[in-house]
């Protein structure tokens, strides 16, 4: 649990001029849904998921990520931006070691989303997550649950501060034995593998296969 949301991690970033990383605040929340619709409207875990194939795609994802981050606002789980001066440029989402977002969810959550994503896709959701943390090699641990960049800022360092964000909130932590990560892109494993995480094993959910991936804190 982050005890001030608000409070800057890091003021003075190397490599990336004017970007702080900090915690998100609730005005935050509509920006940050936005940028991660963008990085996972074509990956293949949430275009099978949420049927990518019929009508109403693009509303089923948006509102599972709006219910995701609210979700992660209730739950006071860590969700980092990455700010350059005062605009949101990437976002990543964990969940900590105490696992306040158990795969279950809140009743109030499951509800809103059986409502906008629909039966199936919650119920691939939270399966999707009882799976992943199953074979994760640790008991207490955080997860990466989302991360994403905006697209006219990729390619500028942006995912490498960000990673270095992420573990800094994993060093904090002194129950945390590591992050996890489940990837379905292939092009983002090396990227993955440049921050210290392992491949762990391929896991299959439905019909997409994926990389199970650990950063322990003391590789």
């Amino acid at each position: 649990m982050v005890n001030n949301m608000c409070k800057s991690i890091d003021n003075k970033l190397e490599g990336v001029s004017n970007i702080k990383a900090i915690y998100l605040v609730a005005e935050d929340l509509k920006i940050a849904a936005s940028i991660l619709y963008l990085a996972y409207h074509d990956d293949p875990l949430f275009v099978d998921i949420f049927q990518y194939d019929k009508e109403g795609y693009e509303s089923r994802l948006r509102s599972a990520i709006r219910e995701e981050l609210y979700a992660f606002w209730e739950a006071k789980q860590p969700m980092i931006g990455l700010f350059d001066a005062n605009r949101l440029v990437a976002v990543a989402c964990l969940v900590s070691p105490t696992n306040q977002l158990a795969p279950g969810r809140f009743w109030h959550w499951r509800l809103k989303m059986l409502l906008t994503a629909g039966y199936l896709g919650t119920k691939q959701m939270i399966e999707k997550e009882r799976l992943v943390r199953e074979h994760i090699p640790a008991k207490y641990f955080h997860m990466l649950s989302l991360i994403g960049v905006h697209p006219d800022q990729q390619h500028l360092g942006l995912g490498h501060v960000l990673m270095s964000a992420i573990e800094g909130v994993m060093l904090e932590d002194k129950k945390s034995e590591g992050v996890g990560m489940y990837v379905t892109l292939p092009k983002c494993l090396s990227f993955f593998e440049n921050g210290k995480y392992s491949m762990i094993e391929e896991l299959e959910f439905g019909n997409i296969k994926g990389h199970l991936m650990f950063r322990h804190k003391n590789p």
